[in-house]
Order: C-alpha cells, then structure tokens, then sequence
C-alpha cells in the first residue's frame, strides 16, 4: 500500500523520473527531485533504435522497449521514495483523510482542514461579503430605474448634443448647458388678420372678431 497518490502527475521519461503531487483541496503542487534512471536505460534504447529500422512491427517493438524503460521496478521504487519525499510539505486531515497543503488549506488550530474546520476570521469574512452582495442585489432591485421612459414611444428619448443631458419633450434648450435642442419644434405665433388677437395652433376662427384665419 502507497498512500499520498490520489492526487499527482507523473512526468517520468526514459531519462528519469520525478512526480508533481497535488493538494487535494486548492491543487497547489509540489514537484519531486528528479531521479535519473540508471538502470537499463542504455540497452533498452538501443534496442528501440534498432527496432526503428525494421518497419511497422519494429515500430510497435519500439513503443514497447520505451515503454519497459519508463516502468518498471525502478520506476515504482521511484515513485515511493517521491511519495516519502512529497508527505513531508502536505497535512492529511485526520476527518476526511484528504491531503492539503499547510500554507493555505490547513487549521492549524483545529488540527484538520479547511473543508473541516473553517478559519472563523475566514469564514466571517466570506459570509459578510455574501450577505453584502445580496442586499446589494435586494436594493437595487427595490429602485426603479425605468419611471422616466415612455414604453409606448410617444416621446422619444433627447439628450443634448454637447453634454448629454436628459431633454424633456420639446425643450428648446438644455437646463444644463443652454445649448439648443436641435430636435425641439419651435411653434410659429399666429394673429389674427381683423383684430391682431394671438391664435392657438389649428384654430381656424378668432375668438376675439371671428374673423376666419
């Protein structure tokens, strides 16, 4: 039985081999030193080179003489004493038996991990930016941010061309800047051709006179 291997990648080549082991909680690593493979490595190559030259079942032949130079014993005696080397920079928490890194998934005050014992300071901290972000939420949607527009189009939205603001219907000019609104229908006054009284838009008779305009 090897314990600590649920958890890593193995980068063994023909020239050696070393294993990148993983936290079982944030998946930070630690990398083994590099254990050259000194044993059959020579005669194992050269028989893969041989085989290079004999066509494609020299090929597969190959394949397999690499392959028996990666594997092996070695690489399995390899593989504990990485195993031995990689425990001694992880915890195994002693509730869920996973295995995590001290530096940012371990309580070291509650002996476990963070899984299984959260940091209190860590912990509140989450939850009051939780809480934050649904009152946030909650508020934003209490506002109504839609009461100004006309869903029917009758008024189309204007906004004036220098500084953007808002322009009711028909405003001649923007109550920020002054600048005219462009899109504003200036009404042409009408009088009265009899008594010179002022005239509503459309009105066809004075009220003054009742003369026909």
């Amino acid at each position: 039985m090897i314990q600590f291997v649920a958890n890593y990648d193995d980068l063994s080549t023909d020239k050696g081999f070393q294993f990148k082991f993983h936290c079982d909680r944030c998946r930070n690593g630690y990398m083994s030193r590099f254990q050259p493979n000194a044993i059959g490595i020579a005669g194992s190559l050269l028989n893969a080179a041989g085989s290079f030259f004999s066509g494609l079942s020299g090929a597969e032949s190959a394949a397999y003489h690499i392959q028996r130079a990666v594997g092996g014993k070695a690489h399995d005696s390899a593989l504990e004493s990485a195993v031995v080397e990689g425990k001694q920079h992880f915890k195994q928490c002693t509730r869920c038996g996973h295995w995590v890194c001290p530096d940012v998934c371990w309580n070291a005050n509650a002996g476990l991990c963070e899984d299984c014992a959260p940091d209190e300071q860590e912990e509140l901290r989450a939850q009051q930016s939780l809480a934050a972000r649904e009152q946030i939420r909650t508020k934003t949607r209490e506002q109504d941010y839609t009461k100004d527009l006309d869903f029917l189009n009758r008024d189309p939205l204007v906004q004036c061309p220098n500084c953007q603001t808002k322009l009711a219907a028909g405003q001649k000019f923007c109550p920020n800047c002054g600048t005219a609104n462009p899109t504003a229908q200036v009404a042409q006054e009408r009088f009265c051709t009899g008594c010179g009284a002022a005239l509503k838009p459309g009105q066809k008779f004075c009220a003054e006179c009742g003369t026909k305009n």
